[in-house]
């Protein structure tokens, strides 16, 4: 029986419907909606929306055709806090909650998703593992130098390892106080302009991939060399790279966190990575659809604006609801990591959700521009190439049906 059923038999229907309001009010004062934003939240958003228009969104073509971003777009990047967004102002980050950390790429990525994946691979793959599992010795020495200049990848995938991280093949070899490192890492998101890698490696083969470990590798070791950026489909001013290491010497001091970790560790940043993703996918959906919006208002066939057939308005109203969907998928893994909830099946759901909707929301806006939509004169096209990553990196979508299934499963 509900709460007003049984309390207008004992007290009559008016205290009973004032009992209600209430007591749904005072339950609401505990809940908060997912797009409601902090102050702060909303100051870093807006901060970096403007950043993105004034600073990135002038050099998007240029950056796309010669598959280089500019230094100094890198470096604002720097100035504007965005690239070490968790890491403690004790060692120079802006020190704020994982969701200003996704509002950021969110909205680099309505501008260009080439830089907001590299701010994405800054803060939620690098700079967590740093947080999570770096000595304080460890902290000291690189937390400073990834909130003021440096950037750093992740280098775990290879040739004959990408989704199955267990055929890994680059070897860690124990020598005295150091590991020699040898192997060769493919498809390095950041690695032309990294300063610093965490590079994967077994160091007890036989153990499988128990016998993973991280390794912290400065960029100037010995033996590190970094191979020429891939001519990519999209995403293209983001330096993917093949990563050799050839009888590189690093200090067992370089360890991050415990020797044969390292699967369980890259697991769990990734999870948290694929909630970036979204939101990189997420921004890049709703920064096609926003910059096609123009056109179908001023553009007339048929004595009307395209806008005026209901046939278009319907189309442009599944694909935003559609991305308000997504956002509070990715909104909703945010929240409960911040609140410690066990938030992996959520982040499975929100990557592979939110990729489906940004290649859709691209599509379809080449499809609203028409011919001109297949130019490189309007954004979409851009979008439209750009997307198709999303279902691949930090796990494809195959891999996030995959675990949502194993959480189906459970249930």
């Amino acid at each position: 029986m509900s709460l007003a059923c049984s309390t207008t038999r004992l007290i009559g229907h008016g205290l009973a419907r004032s009992l209600v309001r209430t007591t749904a009010r005072q339950n609401s004062s505990h809940v908060r909606a997912l797009t409601l934003l902090s102050e702060d939240e909303i100051m870093m958003r807006d901060s970096v929306a403007r950043f993105a228009k004034e600073q990135i969104q002038p050099h998007v073509t240029e950056m796309d055709k010669t598959m280089v971003m500019r230094p100094d777009i890198i470096t604002g990047l720097f100035e504007q806090g965005v690239m070490g967004v968790e890491i403690p102002a004790e060692f120079g980050g802006s020190e704020m909650p994982f969701m200003s950390v996704v509002l950021v790429i969110e909205e680099l990525a309505k501008i260009d998703p080439s830089v907001s994946v590299l701010c994405d691979v800054q803060n939620t793959l690098f700079n967590t593992a740093f947080l999570q599992w770096a000595t304080p010795e460890q902290k000291q020495e690189f937390l400073p130098r990834m909130a003021r200049d440096t950037i750093g990848a992740f280098c775990l995938s290879e040739a004959s390892c990408g989704s199955d991280a267990f055929a890994l093949q680059t070897r860690a070899v124990a020598d005295g106080d150091d590991f020699i490192i040898n192997g060769e890492k493919m498809w390095i998101t950041n690695a032309g302009y990294a300063g610093v890698f965490l590079v994967f490696a077994n160091a007890n083969p036989e153990l499988r991939h128990r016998g993973i470990t991280c390794f912290i590798v400065d960029r100037n070791t010995p033996g590190v060399s970094v191979g020429p950026p891939e001519d990519k489909l999209g995403i293209r001013a983001s330096s993917t790279c093949a990563v050799r290491l050839d009888n590189v010497r690093v200090p067992k001091s370089n360890i991050m966190g415990q020797p044969g970790k390292g699967y369980k560790y890259a697991m769990e940043i990734l999870n948290e990575g694929r909630i970036g993703i979204g939101a990189q996918m997420l921004g890049l959906a709703e920064g096609a659809v926003h910059s096609t919006l123009p056109y179908l208002h001023e553009r007339k066939a048929f004595g009307q604006r395209v806008w005026d057939f209901q046939a278009m308005q319907h189309q442009v109203a599944e694909v935003t609801t559609n991305i308000e969907a997504a956002r509070l998928m990715i909104y909703n893994a945010v929240r409960l990591k911040e609140g410690g909830e066990s938030f992996v099946k959520e982040a499975a759901m929100a990557k592979y959700y939110a990729t489906q909707v940004a290649a859709q929301a691209s599509s379809k806006s080449v499809d609203w521009l028409g011919g001109v939509g297949y130019t490189k004169a309007f954004p979409a096209e851009k979008f439209y190439r750009d997307c198709k990553i999303g279902a691949i990196y930090e796990g494809t979508n195959n891999i996030q049906l995959n675990t949502i299934a194993k959480f189906v499963e459970i249930q």
